[in-house]
Parts: structure tokens; sequence; C-alpha cells
């Protein structure tokens, strides 16, 4: 492993002068990415700064229609929180399916974000909610964030502080996940929120991205035959060993089918029980 020295960050203010002191440096929350790439020697960074014990990072709360986590944030405390499953139970949901249990104890939804997998399951969220990333120096929306393949809009010296969610009228996630890893080979986030349905897809191509065609079919008529006559481009797609590019594109389709059908019945168990 490539020799680098290890800084423990006691704040977001100090965390911020390591960065713009050290051009080398690379953030370290959960480490479930970045111990990896080290381990592959994939990067060789200067200074890794500990930022997990950073309290400004931490923490969840609902408040005037919005969800907001901060980034230090750890899967399982997104999946077991009574204020995320109130709030937004598809995004406690999906924090549940991610990875194994080592992986949902120590990885955090800002690193995730951060990094961009293209198979990972919380920029799904992110995109299809509408969320606003935001940093030590701005705020950026969704739309804005995800530029493809492991890229985001994160400039340098830059790092995720919280993430706000807008609470939507309802969601659902469906991912047909990797039998090894859990990453999902696709992933669908669907949400019917204040400017309409919006769909996501995950783990299909080189990065997250809109399904506009099912969004417009779905703002017709929220129901999973809406979506039966339509296909997802699979030009782009990613394509290996366990999936060619028109496998994925169909997986897209069945798994976007499953959560429309999902926010049917959770919107009948709601209708049923009063709420």
């Amino acid at each position: 492993m490539h020799t680098f020295s290890y800084v423990k960050a006691s704040s977001l203010k100090e965390a911020g002068e390591l960065l713009a002191a050290h051009s080398d440096a690379k953030l370290l929350a959960g480490g479930m990415t970045m111990i990896p790439t080290l381990k592959a020697r994939l990067a060789q960074p200067s200074h890794l700064i500990d930022i997990g014990g950073i309290a400004e990072l931490s923490g969840i709360e609902a408040k005037d229609g919005k969800l907001t986590i901060g980034a230090a944030t750890k899967h399982v405390e997104v999946a077991t929180s009574a204020v995320v499953k109130k709030a937004i139970p598809a995004l406690s949901f999906l924090a549940s399916q991610i990875g194994d249990p080592q992986v949902r104890n120590r990885g955090t939804i800002g690193g995730s974000l951060a990094n961009n997998d293209p198979a990972a399951d919380y920029p799904s969220a992110a995109l299809s909610l509408g969320a606003t990333i935001v940093t030590n120096k701005r705020e950026i929306a969704a739309d804005d964030f995800f530029q493809g393949l492991f890229t985001t809009a994160l400039g340098a010296g830059e790092m995720i502080v919280k993430i706000v969610f807008p609470v939507p009228a309802k969601a659902a996630y469906e991912k047909f996940p990797h039998p090894a890893s859990g990453y999902a080979m696709a992933g669908s986030f669907v949400s019917q929120t204040a400017k309409g349905v919006r769909v996501a897809i995950t783990g299909a191509g080189p990065g997250v991205f809109r399904w506009k065609d099912a969004e417009a079919a779905l703002g017709k008529k929220l129901a999973a035959a809406s979506v039966e006559g339509l296909s997802v481009d699979a030009t782009d797609l990613n394509e290996d060993m366990h999936g060619t590019r028109e496998y994925r594109a169909n997986l897209a389709k069945v798994m976007t089918k499953r959560a429309v059908a999902k926010l049917a019945v959770t919107a009948a168990t709601s209708k049923s029980s009063g709420k």
C-alpha cells in the first residue's frame, strides 16, 4: 500500500483547511470505498483526512417537508431511523439493502454520493427525490451533481456536509442485486413529488440517470401497466460477464414496474390503516 499520512479532523473547518493545505489529500469517512481503492493502488493520496467523527456531519432531521441527513450518517442509521421511516420509508428500505452488515455499519451516505459508483443505491434516491447536496461551499441540485462514471460536480477542497430530501407523496425502491456484492445490477427509485413522477435508474449504466419516458407515462397513470410498452435504450448501458446491455435494460424496466407496484400496495395499506 502507498505510504500516506493519517489526520483526524475535529471540525468541518479543520477538514477544509487540511484539504486546502494538501492538494493530494483524500477524505475518509466510512472507508468502504477508499480502503479497497488504496489496497488496489488505484489512489495514492499524500494524506487521508478522517472526517467520520465530525459532529457537524451527523444527524437526521425531518422538518417543513424536508428530510435532512448528515453526510457522515451510516447506512445502518438511515435504515433503522424512525424519522426516516416516517418521512421517506423507501429511503430507509434502500439503506437496508446496501451491501452487507459490515458495509452498512461503516459506510456513509455522503461517501456513497461523493464516490458515485454506477451501481450504488443512494444516487437513485437523491436523483429521483430531487435532493439537494449541501457542501462546505454551496448547494448542488441532484440533477446537476451526478456527472457520469465516478464523477460528480464536487470541486477541489469541496466536501458534502448534508443531503436535503424533499419528502414525496410516496416513493419506492426496487433493485436486482449482484449475489456477491449486493450492488445493483439494475435498480429503480420511483417517487411521486410536487414536481411530478420521477424515475431514477442505477446499476444499469455508467451512472445514475432518469428514465424520462417512464416518468411521462407514469405521470398520466401511476400504475405498473403504464411502463409495459416502454423500453430503456440499451445503447450506452453497462455490459460485462454478469449481463448484456439488453439484459440490464430489461432489468431496469422490471425493477421500475416492481417499484410502481409497491407504491400501489403502500398506498392501499396506508389508506386501510387510516394514515
